[in-house]
């Protein structure tokens, strides 16, 4: 088999705690024997879910619309009086951004006012709007409203834990065990039952179009399979009005689980195909290749290129067929874009890079296949003044700067208030100016099936390494995206045969054309601009530059039956692949399976059976950590000899897609000095 020689720089996240709500726990459900009933993805439902452009909004933190229905406290930096009424105010700005939906955190009564109810994250009374957010009539016209403009409205649920003394549902039922995490459910409990009754009440209820899934990994894959069956079928049974047409609730369902790598997401959310639990997940670990491509991600790990956002496409290939990932990049557990900018050092509010790079992330964004997700405040390229380092956890709480939180300041819209009896909020030209730009991306990905469900193919150019180039098809729409990740401009040379274009090429957003000329095209790309390409006269037989090459590697680190030498070399210590593949614990593990032996010549390998498709992050490294490497480029290519060098501390891994099952070498040859030297991970013929 073939392959493309590229692969995924993903993050890994140590000591996250993957809760919408500023604490949780990460032991996994107790489950009593119990036979689930395993239900297929509904593809109608998922392929119309892959046209969503979500606007995520933090409910306490977003806008006041009614002064009678205020928190008051809250984490995070904002004026703690977000409301239903305030999400209402604003669909006509949200609408106007080019979005079809909307997704507030949870608005279920807590039954308290403290800074934890404030979220949402734990409630009491799942079929009872928190009085300090507004009514259920107001939650009613919400929702009416929103589908009066063609919107779908995405309800936030917590299906695995609660605040305690839960309210019993119509029918009488409530969760068994503890209130973090609930027992999913033998025949001697209600929870499924009573959560299948909360997930499919707010459909009949109100028609709500879904539900975002807080700590999925909580919820058993079995369990996940009914509960969204429950909601199709109340969806079925259940119809509104949109663009002149009676249709049913999307019924559209999107895990949250926090997972740098993708494994966590692949085993506790999307599950097997023959029994899958969740269909759609949020795309963590692209989400942190863009961060670390454009910005830094949390940790301060930045500085990866093109390439990287080309593995993370590819890293996809591990997930199961009914996988419909969710793009995004900030939510309101993590830091600011903005922020994240300044963290690294990069650009700041005042200056020019600072917009350039937010148009290109969210270029990147929009022509992603798949449903995606705007964070409010991204689109006028939103910042928490005055913070950008991160604050000690001693005192970050108490400034609503916690990393986990801190993204949750005051919403700013367009001709609103923030909060009642404040000023009307009018944004500057550079705030105006990226609005605008990304409000004309999500009219033109809205136009285009090829950007939100085309089939891609990673384009070949001798300026890969900066300029990410991916050809895109839906049927006859064909788009070239072009996303220049640096500051520098280039001119990419490409054959009509590269491309699978032997016509113009049109630019959709300025509508300038490109002919060809000597049977190929000049683009010009300026530093951080992206081109989306009209391909005006597609080739029937596509691009065709081949799909890469073998996944067998030549010369002595490809070398699968090497001799063991004695001792462990100049190295002087055992060391092993660690990373957050299944059974590496999340880099902690030191398993006997993937610990290295000497060669010679300066040479350590280990061969490795990898029974299936995946994708990782690792690093060869000591048991104490005394010394660590990885690919100098975050980036491990099958069959390709590669530079290594020292990767101390957290965000340095580098990354491996595994295309197809079977014994790979993994091997590295240390230089004299001990600093780095070379690599390689091959497949063994």
């Amino acid at each position: 088999m073939n392959w493309s020689k590229s692969a995924i720089s993903m993050a890994v996240v140590f000591g996250l705690s993957a809760c919408g709500g500023g604490g949780g726990d990460d032991t996994p459900p107790t489950t009593p024997e119990y036979e689930y009933q395993a239900y297929a993805c509904d593809a109608d439902i998922y392929e119309k879910a892959k046209e969503l452009r979500i606007y995520q909004v933090m409910t306490e933190a977003f806008i006041d619309g009614d002064s009678s229905h205020d928190y008051n406290d809250g984490y995070g930096t904002s004026h703690h009086k977000g409301d239903l009424q305030g999400i209402i105010d604003s669909l006509d700005y949200i609408q106007s951004l080019g979005l079809n939906a909307v997704w507030m955190t949870p608005i279920f009564d807590s039954e308290g006012s403290s800074k934890l109810d404030a979220t949402g994250y734990f409630t009491r009374n799942y079929f009872a709007i928190d009085p300090n957010f507004g009514t259920m009539e107001q939650a009613r016209t919400l929702v009416n409203e929103a589908h009066a403009r063609g919107m779908y409205v995405i309800f936030d649920g917590v299906f695995g834990h609660h605040k305690g003394n839960v309210t019993p549902s119509p029918n009488g039922l409530t969760p068994s065990g503890s209130d973090n995490p609930v027992s999913y459910p033998g025949t001697d409990n209600d929870t499924l039952e009573f959560y299948k009754e909360v997930a499919s009440y707010w459909v009949t209820e109100l028609g709500i179009d879904g539900w975002r899934l807080d700590q999925a990994y909580q919820v058993p894959i079995g369990a996940w399979g009914e509960i969204r069956k429950a909601v199709e079928d109340a969806s079925k049974a259940t119809t509104y009005t949109m663009n002149g047409q009676t249709v049913n609730p999307l019924a559209y369902m999107v895990a949250e689980i926090w997972d740098g790598g993708g494994n966590q997401i692949r085993d506790e959310g999307y599950g097997p195909e023959a029994a899958p639990g969740v269909c759609s997940a949020f795309d963590f670990p692209m989400r942190y290749s863009i961060t670390q491509t454009y910005a830094v991600e949390e940790n301060g790990s930045g500085g990866r290129d093109a390439t990287n956002l080309n593995a993370a496409f590819n890293a996809q290939i591990a997930n199961p067929s009914h996988a419909v990932p969710n793009g995004f990049i900030g939510n309101h557990d993590l830091v600011r874009f903005g922020d994240l900018l300044q963290r690294g050092n990069i650009a700041e509010p005042n200056e020019q890079e600072y917009w350039d790079r937010h148009k290109a992330a969210y270029a990147f964004l929009s022509a992603y296949s798949g449903p995606i997700t705007l964070y409010y405040g991204e689109e006028i390229g939103d910042e928490v003044p005055d913070f950008a380092d991160q604050v000690g956890n001693t005192t970050c709480a108490d400034l609503g700067l916690c990393d986990d939180h801190v993204a949750r300041n005051s919403g700013q819209v367009e001709g609103l208030a923030s909060e009642q009896g404040g000023s009307v909020f009018s944004a500057n030209a550079n705030q105006a100016d990226l609005r605008d730009y990304i409000s004309s991306l999500m009219t033109l990905r809205a136009a285009n099936p090829a950007l939100y469900k085309g089939e891609r193919i990673a384009i070949n150019h001798d300026d890969a390494a900066n300029v990410f180039f991916d050809h895109k098809q839906f049927e006859d729409n064909t788009i070239l995206f072009l996303n220049n990740t640096s500051s520098n401009s280039y001119t990419i040379a490409v054959t009509s045969e590269d491309i699978g274009s032997d016509g113009q090429l049109r630019n959709m957003l300025s509508n300038e054309t490109i002919d060809i000329a000597s049977g190929g095209y000049t683009i010009e790309i300026a530093g951080f601009e992206s081109l989306f390409l009209e391909v005006m006269s597609a080739t029937d037989d596509g691009p065709q530059q081949g799909n890469g090459g073998s996944l067998v590697g030549t010369g002595p680190l490809a070398d699968c039956n090497a001799p063991d030498v004695a001792g462990n070399g100049p190295l002087d210590k055992e060391m092993w692949i660690r990373g957050n593949y299944n059974g590496g614990d999340g880099f902690m593990a030191t398993p006997d399976s993937h610990k290295f032996t000497y060669k010679g010549d300066n040479i350590y390998q280990v061969v490795v059976n990898e029974t299936a498709t995946t994708s990782f992050g690792f690093k060869f490294a000591a048991s104490d950590w005394s010394s660590e490497f990885a690919s100098s480029t975050g980036v491990a290519v099958i069959a390709t000899e590669q530079a290594m060098s020292i990767a101390a501390g957290e965000g340095t891994e580098s990354s491996v897609v595994i295309p197809e099952a079977g014994e790979y070498v993994y091997s590295f040859e240390i230089n004299d000095a001990l600093t780095g030297g070379t690599m390689m991970i091959s497949k063994c013929e």
